[in-house]
């Protein structure tokens, strides 16, 4: 990947929708070449698809949750079924591996606080072996971008 490949990236992240012309046009390279860019960034999986950037409050989502969580045990059956439960909660929008204290971080949306304490009690504490959970609510974002740095 190269300085070019990067610039493309960059722009497809601030706008997907763009035109291959208006993308040849913001990277200064010919339709032809840019395009080509684009399906080889697609096909060796840099770039892995397109979607919309909702807003979670009109959604109907408007509480955002970090979560952190420490497993009881960390040997292989534990920390597999606790990650393959994981995935299939559709509250978890990520879920991250953590140094520290912490073993998982999850960022989690919900709807209200009963829906928070649902999603506790009916989701996570059914997969069992969890030793600590430690919850942060958002109240306010400073930043939040999907374009990588340069």
């Amino acid at each position: 990947m190269d300085a070019k490949d990067r610039q493309i990236i960059r722009a497809l992240q601030r706008y997907g929708r763009m035109t291959n012309q208006d993308l040849a046009d913001e990277v200064n390279l010919s339709p032809s070449p840019c395009l080509r860019r684009v399906k080889n960034l697609e096909a060796s999986g840099v770039i892995r698809g397109y979607s919309a950037n909702v807003d979670a409050a009109a959604y109907g989502l408007p509480i955002t949750v970090f979560v952190r969580i420490r497993l009881e045990r960390h040997n292989e059956t534990d920390v597999q079924k606790f990650e393959k439960q994981v995935r299939l909660i559709d509250e978890v929008l990520e879920c991250h591996v953590l140094t520290g204290a912490m073993d998982y971080q999850l960022r989690v949306l919900v709807s209200d606080l009963e829906a928070y304490e649902s999603f506790i009690r009916n989701r996570i504490h059914p997969i069992g072996g969890i030793a600590s959970i430690d919850t942060s609510f958002v109240y306010g974002t400073v930043k939040e971008t999907e374009v990588f740095p340069s």
